[in-house]
């Protein structure tokens, strides 16, 4: 089993509806959901329909002890940390992905972001090293370091906000028009970060499932 700490929209905020809409599976409930009438969009949407729709915090980790000792961490993180504003955001291609970002700095959420790195990494199992020697090709020392402090290179000052809309090579106009229409007027308003979710794969290569949802401090 592996848990991973996100970030998604409220369950009842439209946004929730429209990224699970766009990826064809509810996270939450397990569902499947009617995609939009996009040419391809089911298979251009595989691999980050299986993670669901959401934006990363700490990356998905084998555990150390047990989850009820990670759950019970990650209640009372959340209850020390204040609500981030995520300012609108922008449909754009990273790495080679279609992705939301947001279109202007957000100091408030990347402190959010590296105190759930930084606080709940004492629960993670290292990984392997010839796991991680193949992680590590291709990065820079910086992320080759972070991958070996947290076990992920994209965190602290190389993390970026983002939630992933393609797979790896599809981020094409046609693309990013259709994302446009899908999502519309809420990618134009700025939003409230007052939740983290808690997501698992129960086994390696199964859909990642929301499991729990933790308010942040009022």
């Amino acid at each position: 089993m592996r848990v991973a700490v996100y970030w998604t929209p409220p369950a009842h905020d439209p946004f929730w509806a429209l990224g699970s809409s766009w990826l064809g599976r509810d996270a939450e409930t397990g569902s499947v959901v009617p995609q939009p009438d996009v040419p391809d969009l089911p298979a251009l949407t595989e691999s980050p329909r299986r993670y669901g729709f959401h934006a990363t915090l700490k990356a998905p980790m084998m555990l150390a002890g047990s989850y009820e000792a990670f759950l019970e961490d990650a209640c009372a993180l959340a209850r020390t940390l204040k609500p981030a504003r995520l300012p609108p955001l922008a449909i754009r291609s990273l790495d080679g992905f279609a992705a939301l970002c947001p279109t202007d700095d957000a100091p408030e959420l990347a402190a959010l972001a590296e105190a759930v790195v930084t606080k709940l990494d004492h629960h993670r199992l290292p990984e392997a090293p010839d796991k991680q020697a193949s992680r590590a090709r291709g990065r820079t020392p910086a992320q080759r370091a972070y991958l070996g402090r947290w076990g992920y290179p994209f965190v602290l000052d190389e993390w970026r906000f983002h939630m992933t809309l393609s797979n790896t090579g599809a981020a094409t106009d046609r693309l990013f028009t259709a994302a446009l229409r899908h999502f519309g007027a809420v990618l134009e308003r700025e939003q409230r970060v007052g939740e983290l979710a808690v997501f698992v794969e129960p086994e390696p290569g199964a859909d990642f499932h929301l499991v729990t949802r933790l308010a942040l401090a009022a």
